[in-house]
């Protein structure tokens, strides 16, 4: 019986494997909105999550996101540098939405602008040369209502937003503008930063229906 039950659980082991390869994998890399700071039920609430519901069973949505997170390598704490970055590579993807630049508009990151575009171009490169080639959509950050944390959205809109617009251009990559979709939800930002689980569910929709449509 228990050599039946061992093979058993190796069969449905390679079975849920073979299930897994077969889906189509979203690395969601981001900072602490990626994340889910202020979100009780991350598991369940952050956008990511709901990501992965609203694509169905066909995909597996890994949340790579780190609270803090620059894009510059010179920031104060630099994505490129963490743990979170080579497991989003390590997950091989095959759609990746970078959604950064909220924390690069902080004045101690932002005094290093000239290098945000080459970062970013760094950034999107390594994704790009994974095996997988997945397609990489690129997120405006969401408004903030006022600087808080040092975060500053005169910053964002009027800074970091056409930075990653030159890239996304000359790089030729999709953008998902999230600041402009977002302007409208403010309230949904208890904290003048970070979207509650209403504001997640909304990043989540947006973005779901663009991947849906692009993949038709």
């Amino acid at each position: 019986m228990r050599r039946i039950l061992l093979t058993f659980a190796l069969v449905l082991s390679a079975v849920m494997l073979s299930a897994q390869e077969g889906r189509v994998r979203v690395a969601c890399v981001g900072n602490s909105i990626t994340w889910g700071h202020g979100i009780k039920d991350r598991d369940h609430d952050t956008y990511p999550a709901v990501l992965g519901r609203l694509l169905g069973d066909g995909y597996e949505v890994g949340n790579f996101g780190i609270c803090g997170c620059t894009m510059m390598n010179k920031g104060d704490q630099p994505y490129m540098k963490e743990q979170a970055y080579r497991d989003a590579l390590a997950f091989n993807p095959d759609i990746v939405i970078i959604k950064l630049g909220t924390n690069d508009s902080k004045p101690q990151n932002w005094k290093y602008k000239d290098t945000f575009m080459d970062d970013m171009r760094t950034l999107v490169t390594s994704f790009q040369n994974l095996p997988t080639k997945p397609k990489i959509y690129i997120c405006y950050p969401i408004p903030s209502t006022y600087t808080r944390w040092d975060i500053n959205d005169s910053v964002t809109r009027h800074g970091v937003i056409p930075c990653i617009k030159r890239v996304a251009k000359k790089m030729h990559l999709p953008v998902i503008d999230l600041y402009t979709a977002f302007t409208p939800y403010v309230h949904l930002l208890p904290d003048n930063v970070h979207p509650n689980e209403d504001g997640a569910a909304l990043i989540a929709q947006w973005l779901s229906l663009r991947i849906l449509e692009d993949r038709k």
